[in-house]
This record gives structure tokens, sequence and C-alpha cells, in this order.
């Protein structure tokens, strides 16, 4: 049998370059504006919201959280990227206009600034934080009239000009800041997991099948579902096949859905 190396959560960090960072909106058992705050019973009733993290170049979700939209799940879905990668920030991050990835990337990948020790006056409660040369975030605006999309500004949030525009170049996919890679990932989700398809009657009941089918979904792609746009041609001149988790380095064949269910979450030493 094949020994398999190991780390804390994947087999091996992913060769990813850039991430895209966006949430897609459910409900289970009831709408939001139908839950009672006062009722126990509607705790976890409502939207319900997954916090993805894609990787374009390979089509690969590198990370989902799902539950509310807030800022401890984006600080959630930041801190899980970080530890895929092993550490590592991407070249390029790009997100919608949700201030909360501003603060969860500082967080997460901000390394501690030393305050002077003869520097007067008291240290401040939160210590101020420096991110590391070579990451750049940017963020894209959507203007709207009637509900459709009139203009879209993007704005740069963390690194430098030149450095943005060098790694917008040396995307393979990307030719500027956007996130339409990930929400083109949402259509095809919302297809293959019915209950997250719009307008119809098909929703989750129970909170926790909810969480369980949307990891089963996606992760499960990454290893098990070939991309047309992943294909490559061998030296015998016909196309192979891949999946995300091939293209990026962490599978070396296409699983079938019974190996992937198999696997063993846990893997010994």
């Amino acid at each position: 049998m094949r020994k398999i190396p190991t780390t804390s959560s994947w087999l091996f960090p992913p060769q990813t370059r850039e991430i895209q960072f966006d949430e897609k909106w459910a409900f289970v058992a009831k709408k939001q504006k139908n839950c009672d705050p006062a009722n126990p019973a509607d705790v976890h009733k409502g939207d319900y919201w997954d916090h993805v993290a894609y990787d374009p170049e390979h089509r690969l979700v590198l990370a989902v959280i799902p539950g509310s939209r807030s800022i401890e799940n984006a600080e959630a879905i930041v801190a899980e990227v970080k530890q895929r990668l092993g550490g590592r920030p991407p070249e390029l991050m790009t997100s919608d206009e949700a201030p909360a990835y501003t603060s969860a990337i500082e967080n997460a990948f901000g390394v501690p600034v030393e305050r002077a020790s003869n520097r007067p006056g008291r240290p401040p409660i939160v210590p101020e934080r420096r991110l590391l040369e070579g990451l750049n975030y940017a963020t894209v605006h959507k203007h709207r009239r009637n509900n459709r999309v009139v203009s879209v500004e993007r704005r740069q949030i963390f690194g430098t000009k030149s450095g943005l525009d060098r790694a917008v170049e040396d995307s393979q996919v990307s030719r500027s800041v956007n996130t339409s890679f990930l929400e083109r990932r949402h259509a095809t989700d919302r297809g293959r997991n019915a209950r997250k398809a719009r307008r119809t009657y098909r929703f989750s009941k129970d909170w926790r099948v909810h969480e369980a089918m949307t990891y089963f979904t996606l992760y499960s792609d990454n290893f098990c579902w070939t991309v047309r746009t992943l294909s490559i041609r061998e030296e015998n001149g016909r196309w192979s096949r891949r999946t995300p988790a091939l293209a990026a380095g962490l599978a070396d064949h296409v699983w079938s859905r019974d190996e992937w269910l198999r696997f063993p979450a846990l893997q010994s030493a």
C-alpha cells in the first residue's frame, strides 16, 4: 500500500498562488425574516452562508466555513487558508467589499511590531502588526442601480501597486482584480447541491445535514470531479482530464467517490 505523507491538515500544501474570498447564501428550515430571535428552536435556522476560499488557477476549493455571515467566520476562513498553505501567504488575494476580510488578513498574516522599551505612554491593547512583503490584497466593489450592476470599482487594500500589477500579470487565469471565478463556482455548487438552488422548495431542514452536505460536495469535487479547463495534452497527443487536486499537486490520480469516502480523516505516522 502506498505510504502517504501527512501534515496537520492536507497531505501537503497545494501549489496555490491566488485566492478569492466570497460568501454564498442559503438557508436552513426557513428564511431569516421568518425566524423568531426569542424562540430557542430557531437558533440554528435562517440564513446560512458559505464562506469560501477558492484557488482560481487550479479550480480548487481551498477551504469553506458554513454559518452566519460574521466577522468570526471571515477570520476563520482566512485562518484556515493560512493553515492549508503551511503559513505561506498567497501572492494575490481578492474579495468583495466585505470589510471583515481586511482585519482577518491582517491578523492572520501580519507579524507583531516590537514596541520600543523607552517609548512613553501605555502600550496599545491591540499590538500593531506589520504585513509581510509581497502580500497583495484588493477588493471588488460593485455599484448597482435597480438591482443591476452598472460599474465595478477595484481597490487595493494591502501591498504596492507594482506588486499587485505583477501578481495579476503572473496569474494564469486573472487579467484583473476579480472574484468571478468563485462566483462561477457558486453557480456550479448550486446546481450540484439541490438544497442550495434558488427559487425552489428544496432546502435543508437541519443545520447539521446542511453543513455535512456542504463539506461533502465542495471537498469531494476537489478530488473526484474532472474539470474540462484543467485538461492537459500528453505526449501521445491525447488529452488527460484532471481534477483540481491533481492540478494543485494534492493527488497523483483522479479519485473515485468511494476512494474519497474511505480515505481516513486522521492519518497516523
